[in-house]
Parts: C-alpha cells; sequence; structure tokens
C-alpha cells in the first residue's frame, strides 16, 4: 500500500513565464495548469501527465519572493539511465540552458546540473549504479 497518492513541491517565485520555459519547454515537464491573481498569487504547476508528483510556483503579488538559500536546494529528476540522460542534456542544451557545476560532486559523476531562472539548482541523474 502507497502511503501517499501525489506529492507536490511548492515555492515561491517571481519568474512563472521564465520557470515554464524552463521546465516545460526544457526538461519536458509537463504542465499541469495554473491560477492568475487568486487571492492575490498566481502560480504555474508541471508535473508527470497522470499528475502523481507537482512542482508549483507561486507568485504572491504583494511581496516579492526570496532569495535562493543556497546551492544544496536541489531538485533532482531521475531518468531510468544514461541514454535519457543523454537525451535530455542535448535537449537543454538545444533549448539555451547552460549547465552549472554543483557543490557536491556526485551530482557530476550521475547526472547534470542547470540552475533554473530563480537560481535553483535542478539536477537530472541516472540512479546510483544505472
Amino acid at each position: 500500500m502507497t502511503l501517499f497518492a501525489r506529492f507536490r513541491s511548492a515555492r515561491p517565485s517571481d519568474r512563472l513565464p521564465e520557470l515554464r520555459r524552463f521546465y516545460v519547454e526544457g526538461l519536458g515537464c509537463h504542465w499541469l495548469g495554473g491560477f492568475d491573481d487568486h487571492a492575490g498569487f498566481s502560480g504555474l504547476i508541471v508535473g508527470a501527465p497522470d499528475g502523481s508528483w507537482q512542482v508549483e510556483f507561486v507568485h504572491d503579488h504583494a511581496r516579492p519572493a526570496p532569495p535562493v538559500p543556497s546551492d544544496e536546494h536541489l531538485l533532482v529528476f531521475y531518468v531510468e539511465d544514461r541514454v535519457m540522460l543523454d537525451t535530455l542534456v542535448a535537449r537543454m542544451a538545444m533549448a539555451g540552458h547552460v549547465r552549472v557545476t554543483p557543490r557536491n560532486p556526485y551530482w557530476t559523476q550521475y547526472g547534470a546540473t542547470y540552475a533554473d531562472p530563480d537560481g535553483y539548482h535542478v539536477v537530472v541523474a541516472v540512479p546510483h549504479g544505472a
């Protein structure tokens, strides 16, 4: 039995259009929806096509998003194998996204790291040993 039916992570941002390009057009996440000026907030939701996992970016119209906490605040996406990783790395390059060097060398060995438009590090990796 699975404990949780779905998972959603949410974080503040002032760059919803840029984030949509990065996560949907670059990484290939599915656009699941969004909202405009709902009680002073706008949002973008991306994730798996079935909605089993979701990442929500929320813009508070009353105050700016806080700065990125550190380069160890990561969002990690695992892919099946190195062929899929290489395909995604090529897709990100074609979309104009440049790799960054992660603080932890583990992510260089098993994946590729990018900074999203807010500066958060996003890792695409193969599971250890794959």
